[in-house]
Formats: structure tokens, C-alpha cells, sequence
């Protein structure tokens, strides 16, 4: 920083002020003092910094070692990553497996003080790890709602309006017999999906066919063989909302191996950010969900519970394109 303060004119204080973002910097400042760390090369010792400060300059991204395939953890990483260039912070992934107590991870780096700030996802309602997360006062925000008695940041889609959505596309196309191969059931998102395609079904006057026993997180065998049973039975559905591509592709995949062909016999409507449904089947109706956006949101979420903001003003819902 001395190399830095000499290179700038600066005082070694407002230097490493400026390069701690303080608010009471201008930006031409923060420019040039950062412009001239880059071309030295200069990195902050991260004791060093954890010693004077107590902070770690870390976020931390909690992620299932089971997340969805097709690149939406991708999507997610690269738009927290977008966020936090332009700050202090850097981002290290955290993984856990399902098979074990999703609190685990939470609480090692809450113990440890690992991290300044914690993301995580596939939140449930009443969510365990929200509760002793802003029970020890640690900021964190989560990528989905809860509904906890106390506010907390978030960054969601909104479910409900997709399913709706994706109701619409299909009846616009001539369906009639729907059917929803949701999420898991105790996710806070699955109770929204289900309630928006209930309210696009009767509100449309069409019949909705159950799903039984599986769901997007099931085994593929188990999602295929359900699939199958539900397409070529006496009455069977012509319509199919998908909660994610993955579970699309294995339904979608299903039924035509049931003699049954896409945009003729069936149509699929299902989110997804990563452009690629249409390429696999250019029949299917897509409505985007923007991963990438997500990770923007919950990156400037955390950041702001950092600094102390209150949650309700660290709170986003993406609504869908309408149908």
C-alpha cells in the first residue's frame, strides 16, 4: 500500500480506504488507486486483513453437490462473481450433500467465522438454517422465500405466476388434461408452483391430472417409469408443466418413448435460463427464469445485509413474462 500511496500521491490511509470502498471516497479515487493495484499486482494478505478487522472478505455460497445439472449453478456463480468485482469481497462455494444435515455447513462457518456472508438455497418455509442464522445475527440471504415470523433478504421467482404462465401457454395451444411434475414438497417454491397452476387450471376450466410418487429431484428411472404410466393410460394428459429443464428432458424423453410425439400429442411448457429447451425440442414453451440475474440479486442482497440494511429493502421477486 506504501508503493501504492508513493504511485498515487495519496496517503497510505486514504489508499487503503479506497481500496476497502469506503463510502466517503470518491470514485475517481477508488479508479485510480485500484488501476495502479491491478499493474503492480497488489493482493491484501488475507490474515492480515481477518486480524485488523475481523472481516474475511469472503462470501460464502452454499450449493447441494446434487444441484439441478444444465448449468444453473454455473448461471448463479457467474452473477454473484459479476456483483462482487466491483467490491472487496470474493466468493468460495461451500458444498453439501443432502444425504446430511443441511445445517452443518451454516453452522461451521458461523462458528469459524469462515466468511462475512452466507447464500443458500433451496429454502423451505419454516427453514432451519434461516432461523440460526439471523438468531446469531449473521448476514446471509437466501435464493428463495421462507415464511419465518421475521424478514430476512431473498432474491425469488415467482412460481405461482410462472405455473400460471405456463397454464396459459398450453391452453392458448389447444391442451386440456394437465399435469405438473413439481418440485420437492417441501420446498417453499413448490407450494407457490402448485397454488399458481390450481388457479391457472380452474380459472381456464381445465382438468389437472396428478403426478404420484415422484418429482424433480426423484431418480430418473423413477421419473421416466411415472411418466410413462401417466402417458399411456385411458385417460392421460395432453399438457405437461415442468418445474425444471432437467425434469423436462426425462418427461419430455418418456413419453415419446411411449409412441407419443411433442406439439401433436402432448406439449411441455418449463423454465429455464440457459437457452437450450428449444434446441432439444423447438415445440416446447419456455418462460426464462434468469439464474444469471439471480446471482446479481443475492450477491447485492448479502452486501447490503453487511452493511446493515434492512432486510425488507433487500428483498427481490422476478416476475415471468406474461404469457
Amino acid at each position: 500500500m506504501k508503493t501504492i500511496a508513493y504511485m498515487t500521491g495519496l496517503g497510505v490511509t486514504t489508499v487503503s480506504r479506497a481500496l476497502n470502498d469506503a463510502p466517503d471516497i470518491g470514485q475517481a479515487t477508488k479508479d485510480r488507486v485500484r488501476l495502479v493495484a491491478r499493474q503492480i499486482g497488489y493482493r491484501p494478505n488475507r490474515a492480515g486483513v481477518r486480524l485488523r478487522t475481523g472481516k474475511t472478505n469472503v462470501i460464502s455460497l452454499i450449493l447441494s453437490t446434487e444441484t439441478e445439472a444444465l448449468g444453473l449453478t454455473s448461471h448463479i456463480v457467474h452473477g454473484i462473481s459479476e456483483r462482487l468485482a466491483a467490491s472487496p469481497y470474493h466468493l468460495i462455494v461451500t458444498p453439501y450433500s443432502r444425504a446430511r444435515d443441511p445445517l452443518d455447513p451454516v453452522r461451521y462457518i458461523v462458528e469459524t467465522a469462515s466468511a462475512d456472508g452466507v447464500i443458500f438455497s433451496r429454502t423451505e418455509p419454516q427453514d432451519r438454517r434461516a432461523r440460526y442464522l439471523h438468531e446469531a445475527g449473521f448476514p446471509f440471504a437466501t435464493h428463495g422465500r421462507t415464511e419465518m415470523e421475521f424478514a430476512h433478504p431473498f432474491y425469488d421467482f415467482d412460481n405461482a405466476a410462472y405455473a400460471e404462465t405456463a397454464v396459459d401457454r398450453l391452453a392458448a395451444r389447444g391442451r386440456r388434461t394437465l399435469a405438473l411434475l413439481p418440485p420437492p414438497g417441501n420446498l417453499t417454491y413448490a407450494k407457490h408452483m402448485a397454488a399458481g397452476f390450481v388457479r391457472g387450471v380452474e380459472r381456464r376450466d381445465l382438468t389437472e391430472l396428478p403426478v404420484h410418487g415422484v418429482d424433480i429431484d426423484s431418480d430418473p428411472a423413477a421419473i421416466a417409469a411415472e411418466i410413462r404410466r401417466l402417458m399411456t393410460a385411458r385417460r392421460r394428459p395432453d399438457g405437461l408443466v415442468c418445474a425444471s429443464a432437467y425434469g423436462a428432458i426425462l418427461a419430455i424423453a418418456a413419453a415419446e418413448e411411449a409412441g407419443l410425439v411433442i406439439g401433436r400429442d402432448f406439449d411441455v411448457a418449463v423454465k429455464e435460463s440457459f437457452d437450450l429447451m428449444r434446441k432439444f425440442r423447438p415445440q416446447i414453451e419456455v418462460v426464462r427464469e434468469d439464474f444469471r440475474a439471480a446471482g446479481v440479486g443475492l450477491a447485492g442482497a448479502v452486501l447490503g445485509a453487511i452493511d446493515g440494511r434492512p432486510a425488507e429493502e433487500l428483498q427481490t421477486v422476478e416476475t415471468p413474462p406474461p404469457a
